[in-house]
């Protein structure tokens, strides 16, 4: 049998998880941590802090920090709920929104890149292998789980 741990850590560092920005976009050095909030708050439209923590598997208080970090660069904004004032809300700034959509550009051209190596049901292969990992990781009570801060 395959060594299974050999292979993601080869995988982890060819893909650059381990460096410390994962994309320049204009006067922005990105991190992964910080990639992964956009990505979350673009996606879920003005959802609430918690939300998109709970989302990033991580706590409250350090996903704050975080996301105060992505305010004072003026990529997020801040607003309370208009029921709850306690609960805050996250959407992307204009500038905040150009960033994500560069960023989704590059990981776009970069799995163009990986994947024209492949023959078309590999492909095809390797996405649904994706899928189905991810579906069992969600169910696994011993690992996995998204602790990314």
């Amino acid at each position: 049998m395959e060594n299974v741990r050999e292979l993601f850590q080869i995988l982890t560092r060819r893909f650059g998880f381990l460096n410390k920005n994962c994309c320049s976009v204009g006067k922005f050095e990105i991190s992964i941590i910080h990639s992964h909030i956009l990505f979350e708050v673009e996606r879920r439209k003005r959802a609430s802090m918690q939300e998109v923590a709970e989302a990033l598997g991580t706590d409250i208080t350090t996903f704050s920090r975080q996301a105060q970090n992505l305010i004072k660069m003026g990529l997020l904004e801040k607003t309370p709920h208009e029921e709850d004032r306690r609960v805050q809300l996250l959407s992307l700034t204009t500038e905040g929104n150009f960033v994500t959509g560069a960023i989704d550009q590059q990981m776009k051209a970069n799995f163009e890149e990986i994947f024209s190596h492949l023959k078309a049901d590999e492909r095809a292969m390797v996405i649904q292998s994706v899928k189905l990992l991810n579906d069992a990781m969600a169910k696994s009570s011993s690992c996995c789980q998204s602790n990314m801060f």
